[in-house]
C-alpha cells in the first residue's frame, strides 16, 4: 500500500535504455509516486519546467546530453530536484564523484533491487518534503516582517510585501518609486526572487551612473568598429538578462533620446546592437525605479509618458523610514547582525537612549542612512551595546524633536554675523537641500519657492548637489 504522501511526488527517469525506463516508471508507479520518462539528459531538461519533478532517476552513459552535464546544468541552475544516480558494474568510482561534486542523493549498481529502490525513494521524498516545508516557513516569515532582505513588519511594509506576492509570477513591467534608501533594488530583487525567472540572471544598471554616451551600449551592446574604442563586439544588459529579470534604476535620469530607444525594444521584444545590421529576439522581464516624484519627472520632461505609461505596469510605492519607525527595532537587529559578519565585530544591540534618538530623527537618508550610521558605531563599540558617543558627531542635535520639515530645517542653519542677504540666502537654500537628502521637489516646499526659482538659484550658484543614489 504506497504512502499517502507519495502520491504528489513526481520523479523523472532518464535512461537511454527503452526497456530499462519503462520498467522503472512501472515499477516506480506501482509505488504510488508519479513518473515521466526522458531518453537522455536533452529530454530531461526539456521536461523539466513542465513536470517539476521532486526526484530525478538518471543514467550516467547517455547520448547528447550524459548525466554528468545533466546534474552540473542543474546544479549550476540552482534546481532543489533530489537526484538519484544509476551506474554499471565497474563504474562505481565515477558515482561517487557525482554525488561529491554535483550533490547526487545517491548511486545504485545495475541491476537494480527494486526493495533498495524503493526505501531510497522514500528517503528522497522524504528530503523533498522537507525542503518544501523549508520554503513554506520562509514564506511565511514575509508575513512576520521579513521578505528576501526587506525587513519591517509595520502595515506599509505588509503592504508592499503583499504587491511583491501579487507580481512576482506574472510577466508583467514593474515600477517602483520611493526616496533614496528606502531598498528600490531589495525589492526588484524580492521580484525576481519570487517569479518563474529565479534561476535566471539579476542585472542591475544605475541610469544616473553612467553618462550619455556609453548608455545605449551598455544596454543594448555593440558590434566590434561601432564607435571609437569598440575594439570586439559586447553583449548588453538586455542580453545578459536573457532569461531573468533586468533592473532599470533611476529611470528617470535616462537620456530621453535613449528612453524612445528603450521603449521599442520594450514593445517589440527585439534589440539591435549599436552597429549591428540585425535584431534578435529578448526575453527579459523589466523593473524600473527611480525616487523623483512621478509628476516632476514627467512635468519635467525627464521621463517620456509613453516610456512611463509601458513601465507602470504594476506600481510598488516604498516608504520612507520616518513612516514605518515601528520597524526600527526589527531593522537595527538585521542591520547589527550583517554588519557583525563584515567587520567581525560583536555588538549586541543599542542602548535605550540611542533608540530614543533613533525614534525621534526624521532619517532623510532612510534605510540606507540608518546602516550608515550603525556600521560607524558597531565599528567603534567593538562589542555590547551602542551608546550615543559611538553615534557620528552632531547626530543627537538633529534627533531632539519631531518638528514640522521647515522649522526643523530652519533651526538647524546658522548664519554668521555679517553675513549679506544674498550669502544667507545661498547658505538657507543649501543646507536645506542637504536636510532633504537633494530631494530638490522637498526643499522648495520647506523654502516656500517654486521648484523652476529653486533651480534658477543652483544655477546662479553653480551649485550641482550629488544626486540621489
Amino acid at each position: 500500500m504506497a504512502k499517502p504522501e507519495l502520491h504528489r511526488t513526481r520523479v523523472l527517469i532518464v535512461d537511454d535504455e527503452e526497456n530499462q525506463r519503462r520498467g522503472l516508471a512501472s515499477m516506480v508507479s506501482a509505488w504510488g509516486f508519479i513518473a515521466e520518462t526522458a531518453c537522455d539528459g536533452q529530454e530531461a531538461l526539456e521536461k523539466l519546467p513542465k513536470f517539476e519533478p521532486h526526484i530525478l532517476i538518471t543514467d550516467l552513459m547517455m547520448p547528447r546530453v550524459d548525466g554528468f552535464e545533466l546534474l552540473r546544468r542543474l546544479t549550476e541552475q540552482g534546481s532543489r530536484v533530489t537526484s538519484i544516480v544509476l551506474t554499471a558494474f565497474g563504474n562505481i568510482e565515477n558515482a561517487i564523484a557525482t554525488i561529491h561534486d554535483l550533490g547526487a542523493f545517491w548511486f545504485l549498481e545495475k541491476p537494480i533491487k527494486a526493495g533498495v529502490l524503493k526505501v531510497l525513494l522514500e528517503r528522497a521524498a522524504s528530503q523533498s518534503r522537507l525542503a518544501e516545508e523549508r520554503e513554506r516557513l520562509q514564506r511565511q516569515l514575509s508575513y512576520q516582517g521579513v521578505l528576501g532582505n526587506l525587513v519591517g513588519g509595520s502595515k506599509p511594509m505588509q503592504e508592499v510585501y503583499s504587491l511583491i506576492r501579487q507580481v512576482a509570477p506574472s510577466r508583467a513591467a514593474v515600477l517602483i518609486t520611493g526616496e533614496s534608501g528606502t531598498g528600490k533594488e531589495l525589492t526588484a530583487r524580492a521580484v525576481h526572487d519570487l517569479s518563474p525567472r529565479a534561476n535566471g540572471p539579476f542585472v542591475a544598471i544605475n541610469c544616473a551612473a553612467l553618462p550619455e554616451t556609453l548608455m545605449e551600449s551598455e544596454l543594448f551592446g555593440h558590434e566590434k568598429g561601432a564607435f571609437t574604442g569598440a575594439v570586439e563586439r559586447r553583449g548588453g544588459c538586455f542580453e545578459l538578462a536573457q532569461g531573468g529579470t533586468l533592473f532599470l534604476d533611476e529611470i528617470a535620469e535616462m537620456p530621453v533620446s535613449t528612453q524612445a530607444k528603450l521603449l521599442r525594444v520594450l514593445e517589440d521584444s527585439k534589440v539591435r546592437r549599436l552597429g549591428g545590421k540585425t535584431e534578435f529576439e529578448v526575453d527579459v522581464r523589466i523593473i524600473a525605479a527611480t525616487n523623483r516624484p512621478l509628476e516632476e519627472a514627467l512635468s519635467e520632461g525627464r521621463l517620456r509618458d509613453d516610456l512611463y505609461y509601458r513601465l507602470n505596469v504594476f506600481h510598488i510605492s516604498l516608504p520612507p523610514l520616518r513612516q514605518r519607525l515601528e520597524d526600527l527595532p526589527q531593522l537595527v537587529e538585521a542591520l547589527l547582525a550583517d554588519l557583525n559578519r563584515k567587520n567581525q565585530s560583536r555588538v549586541t544591540g543599542v542602548a535605550d537612549e540611542v533608540m530614543a534618538m533613533f525614534r525621534a530623527y526624521d532619517w532623510p537618508g532612510n534605510v540606507r542612512e540608518l546602516r550608515n550610521a550603525l556600521e560607524r558605531a558597531a565599528i567603534l563599540a567593538g562589542e555590547g551595546l551602542i551608546r550615543p558617543v559611538h553615534l557620528p558627531p552632531g547626530f543627537g542635535s538633529t534627533a531632539q524633536s519631531r518638528l514640522p520639515a521647515a522649522a526643523d530645517a530652519l533651526g538647524r542653519v546658522t548664519i554668521p554675523v555679517g553675513s549679506t542677504v544674498a550669502e544667507a540666502e545661498k547658505l538657507l537654500i543649501l543646507s536645506t537641500l542637504e536636510h532633504t537628502n537633494n530631494n530638490k521637489t522637498k526643499a522648495a516646499e520647506i523654502l516656500g519657492i517654486s521648484l523652476k526659482t529653486l533651480f534658477n538659484k543652483l544655477k546662479e550658484y553653480g551649485a550641482a548637489p550629488q544626486k540621489k543614489r
